[in-house]
């Protein structure tokens, strides 16, 4: 027998390409099991031919490797078909372990199907240096060799299916099993080789008209890492363009959740809207029909937010917000659906067992929203008007419920603030009432509706004229002259009192620089403000801007603020009379006698007169008590050096007392009643003047 050798670099770099078509062959089973649809197959295709090449190529190079004392040579036939042999079962193999499930049954038949596979493609090989005569195989070690593939498959099959979808140390795992791997493979090869035996006088058949072997391995070689590395290197774009393409999927899922949520919660509060409240309104109208249960829908307004608003700006008001919505949702369940509508308003769906519950809830909630909020240090207050709307019975649909609470809401306000009202069948009345007025009091600036009256103010010694107080009125075209005790408090609340009292501020601007150009330049404008527009964060700059416009001295406007206000926040309060007074304007305290005033504070005020409050002045002739009341305050007002205005004065009677006490200046409707300023001159100007009723 002929005594074979073997090239050591060689059998080296057979074994370095079965680990690398080992490593290749764990990577695409991980690509092709990822993968879905046409791109499963073209992995399928591509990886069974790179992995089928390179088995076929460690096979190959290891013959390559071994050398007789004789030429050799393989047949091109021959060596296709082994070629051929090894992609057919890399295909089998990679489809194996891309299947869902894997059972021992599969993995036995499989093994024994690939084994014999290699063990074929090995042999075929061998068949390719057509001896003559023949190799004879030793039938133990041929035997053996057999078994090793059928070994090996199936070891590279489990290996292969269980690291497919291997995710943390893939790659270091994948290295471990090729190199498992590749010795099994080289180790099947080479005990084949072993196994074949080569009588002396053989001849090789093909070493004349066969393949060159002196070239051959190392264009093998070469071929075989380069369609393995090619393999392997468009894996890795195509996993890294998958991660980044999974990276922005996942962006882009996340992004459409924000939009879904942001779609359908606030903003601000991240309560929900209105439209993820009416989808839950609807949901608990369908349980509340099927199971024969109730809830109650309750609308809540802050009472006093705007003024809070205005008077700390809109990051604070936010703030607020974010404050009252954070405590309603800790004090209601986490079943019930807490929704923001936007500004101040928000509305609970809370089930109760009978409608009188919702009656324990409403009056917890005004409660809790009345106790003090602080917000960066500062101290705020607001309270809460809830109206509610109870089903089966105040509404058959989401909109009727939402509406009908709202109108409980208004008459809530209307009540006094700060408190709940049920819904009754006759609000919707009134609110539609309020609705249409608060429309067109929202066009009334607009097509110049509103006008100003003018009251007289005299001085009650001599009965002189001193100046008139401004007072609004609107001329509705289908109401008529509408009282500002009708539209004031619906402007305060809607926020429109800021445009209407600048309104206001202008046009008694105007008309008194109109009666000092008359050469009437001793008499005095005076203005109210209301809570909202002496809170508003640029009425200082509103009042410049409407002097400077009009080219008014800024000594004869009074602006008239209640005591309420005034002592509403000391310090605000100070800071801005304050700007004001340097201004040159003049303050007057208004209704006084009617809060809470504390001395210390009044004396600070930088205020020029105090103005009772008619009511004390109504009762002079009647109640001792009311005589004493306002004689206190006229000594009070003469000890701060302040002037004391009464208004309200009807009769003769309260006319003398008042002066008799003191009284700088005297205002009612024995004197004079607001008229237009046309009228004001004309009855200043008549030879009794405006000293009668």
């Amino acid at each position: 027998m002929y005594v074979g050798s073997y090239n050591v670099a060689l059998v080296l770099c057979s074994l370095a390409v079965a680990v690398l078509a080992a490593y290749a062959a764990l990577d695409m089973a991980g690509r092709i099991g990822s993968a879905r649809g046409p791109a499963a197959r073209w992995w399928l295709a591509g990886g069974a031919c790179a992995i089928g090449l390179g088995i076929w190529s460690m096979h190959f190079v290891g013959m390559l490797a071994f050398s007789l004392p004789i030429p050799l040579g393989y047949d091109v036939g021959l060596t296709s078909l082994s070629l051929f042999i090894g992609v057919a079962s890399a295909v089998f193999a990679l489809w194996l372990v891309c299947q869902e499930r894997l059972p021992w049954r599969r993995l036995s038949a499989g093994a024994l199907l690939m084994g014999v596979g290699v063990a074929g493609m090995h042999y075929t090989g061998m068949a390719a240096l057509r001896m003559a005569p023949g190799i004879q195989y030793q039938p133990a070690l041929f035997a053996l060799s057999v078994l090793i593939a059928i070994g090996a498959s199936g070891c590279a099959l489990w290996i292969a299916f269980k690291l497919r979808h291997a995710v943390r140390h893939a790659r270091t795992l994948r290295a471990a099993a090729a190199l498992v791997m590749g010795g099994a493979i080289v180790g099947m090869h080479y005990t084949g080789m072993a196994a074949a035996q080569f009588p002396l006088g053989s001849v090789c058949g093909a070493a004349g008209s066969g393949v060159d072997s002196n070239w051959l391995a190392i264009v093998i070689i070469i071929v075989t890492l380069a369609v393995i590395a090619i393999a392997l290197v468009t894996s890795v774009l195509d996993l890294r363009m998958e991660a980044r393409t999974s990276v922005l999927a996942s962006s882009l899922a996340h992004a459409n959740q924000e939009l879904a949520y942001l779609a359908l919660h606030d903003n601000l509060t991240k309560l929900p809207n209105r439209l993820l409240l009416e989808d839950r309104l609807q949901q608990a109208i369908h349980t509340s029909t099927r199971e024969r249960t109730c809830f109650a829908v309750m609308f809540m307004d802050l009472d006093g937010f705007k003024a809070v608003n205005d008077a700390y700006g809109h990051h604070i008001g936010d703030r607020l917000l974010m404050e009252v919505a954070a405590r309603i949702r800790v004090n209601v369940r986490g079943q019930d659906t807490v929704a923001r509508l936007g500004g101040d308003e928000f509305v609970l769906v809370t089930q109760v067992e009978e409608p009188a519950d919702a009656a324990t809830i409403a009056s917890k909630l005004v409660r809790i929203i009345e106790d003090e909020f602080e917000v960066e240090g500062q101290p705020l207050h607001v309270s809460a008007s809830v109206g509610i709307a109870v089903y089966p019975g105040n509404g058959t649909d989401q909109h009727e419920l939402l509406a009908n609470a709202d109108a409980a809401m208004y008459f809530a306000k209307s009540s006094g603030r700060n408190t709940y009202c049920y819904f009754e069948a006759s609000m919707n009345q009134d609110v539609q009432g309020q609705v249409e007025l608060l429309r067109d009091l929202r066009h009334a600036l607009i097509r110049d509706e509103l006008i100003l009256e003018y009251q007289p103010k005299f001085h009650a010694a001599s009965g002189e004229v001193v100046g008139a107080e401004a007072l609004v009125r609107w001329n509705h075209p289908r109401r008529g002259m509408v009282q500002p005790a009708a539209f004031i408090p619906l402007a305060e609340k809607t926020g429109l009192i800021i445009q209407i009292g600048e309104w206001v501020l202008d046009e008694a601007c105007r008309q008194m620089k109109c009666w000092h150009e008359a050469g009437h330049t001793d008499w005095s404008m005076a203005v109210n403000l209301s809570l909202q527009q002496f809170n508003h964060a640029g009425l200082v700059q509103v009042v410049r801007n409407t002097l400077a416009r009009h080219g008014l001295q800024a000594g004869s406007l009074t602006l008239e603020i209640t005591e309420t206000t005034a002592m509403r926040d000391v310090e605000a309060t100070l800071a801005t009379l304050g700007q004001l007074h340097g201004m040159g304007v003049k303050i007057s305290i208004d209704d006084f006698g009617t809060g809470y005033s504390s001395l210390m504070y009044l004396k600070r005020l930088p205020a020029t007169e105090l103005k009772i409050d008619r009511g004390f002045v109504r009762e002079l002739e009647r109640d001792s008590e009311d005589a004493a009341i306002v004689s206190a305050i006229v000594a009070l007002g003469q000890t701060l050096n302040l002037r004391i205005v009464a208004e309200g004065v009807e009769t003769r009677e309260q006319q003398e007392f008042l002066t008799r006490l003191g009284c700088d200046s005297l205002q009612g409707f024995l004197l004079g009643r607001p008229m237009s300023a046309e009228g004001f001159i004309e009855a200043a100007m008549a030879p009794r003047g405006l000293r009668v009723a």
